[in-house]
């Protein structure tokens, strides 16, 4: 197999398939992308790397949709950093920011853990088509643990699908600039048997006493293979430039063989748009819009996703929503 992608892999996901493990998955590496995303906000280390984190769980989930629709990870949490915001609408758009207390992210520990920036709250994980009736949410707690324990934890309750997950983030440094890269992997386990895959059932925590024993499911010894396998991976395995995604997944598997599919590009942008923004202003009353009028005697409206602000004369806005009730 060759290293077709080289340093070209940058802000691409690689889908890929295992068959002797009957295993599948996909590989994402940010670049530009993702530093265009974190630097125009400023963040500090600590939060551009748990948002990195989030960034790169959101690609490998969310490129796996068949359809254009969005995926969408959020967190809702108490920690320094209390709200995580991840969008990817398929086929490639990425967007993401997060909302922290700089005084408490300033107090914390040097280098600290994903999950005790985030701490204790939900984590959901929502597929929207664009309309309600196919709109699908998975929930699960934060108890201090990062993206990869709760993805795991995600897929073995709601999906039951054995799953393993590896996020990195790192910085680079050229030039004298600094910039922000991330990495990750995704493997799960899809044999033809569902017998292969028999998970044991979830603890019953308070239930009766006199409750059938649980019987001892053993896992797949290819799953078992495949999950040491990408355990074995490195974090600077995942940012390293000169380390693509194609030779990093010849490394774990090439003694059984890899097949990799077509490269899905991904690329930083905004869905928001002046009418997006008009969509929004509906939905307030007069009164309300009203009191958005600055002492400027205009509404300005800033995007928290990429910064763009608008700017928006009240008299306008009413005017257009008024031709727009008359259609």
């Amino acid at each position: 197999m060759s290293d077709g992608l080289g340093e070209g892999s940058d802000d691409s996901v690689l889908p890929f398939s295992v068959e002797p493990l009957d295993v599948r998955g996909r590989a994402v590496r940010l670049g530009p992308a993702l530093d265009a995303l974190l630097t125009r906000h400023g963040y500090p280390d600590a939060v551009a790397r748990v948002l990195g984190e989030a960034a790169a769980l959101t690609v490998l989930l969310g490129a796996s949709l068949k359809f254009e629709g969005r995926f969408q990870l959020q967190t809702k949490s108490d920690g320094p950093i209390d709200l995580v915001v991840v969008d990817f609408d398929a086929p490639d758009r990425l967007r993401a920011y997060a909302r922290f207390d700089a005084d408490r992210i300033a107090a914390a520990s040097a280098n600290p853990r994903t999950g005790e920036l985030l701490g204790e709250g939900i984590l959901a994980m929502t597929i929207d088509q664009g309309t309600a009736a196919s709109r699908y949410q998975g929930v699960v707690a934060l108890d201090g643990q990062g993206f990869e324990e709760a993805a795991h934890q995600y897929f073995r309750q709601s999906e039951q699908i054995p799953t393993r997950v590896r996020l990195a983030v790192a910085e680079a440094f050229s030039e004298g600039r600094r910039s922000y890269r991330a990495g990750g992997i995704l493997v799960q386990f899809l044999p033809s048997s569902p017998e292969r895959v028999r998970q044991a059932d979830l603890d019953p925590g308070d239930g009766p006493d006199d409750r059938p024993v649980q019987e001892d499911i053993g896992e797949d010894d290819a799953w078992i293979e495949a999950k040491a396998l990408v355990d074995t991976v490195e974090d600077h395995e995942l940012v390293d430039p000169a380390v693509s995604s194609e030779r990093l997944l010849y490394r774990l598997f090439h003694e059984r063989g890899v097949r990799v599919f077509d490269p899905q590009p991904v690329r930083e942008e905004c869905r928001c748009s002046r009418d997006r923004i008009m969509g929004m202003m509906r939905n307030f009353s007069p009164d309300d819009r009203r009191d958005m009028v600055g002492d400027n005697g205009r509404i300005g409206i800033t995007c928290e996703f990429c910064s763009r602000v608008y700017d928006l004369d009240p008299a306008e806005v009413e005017a257009e929503l008024a031709a727009s009730d008359g259609e």
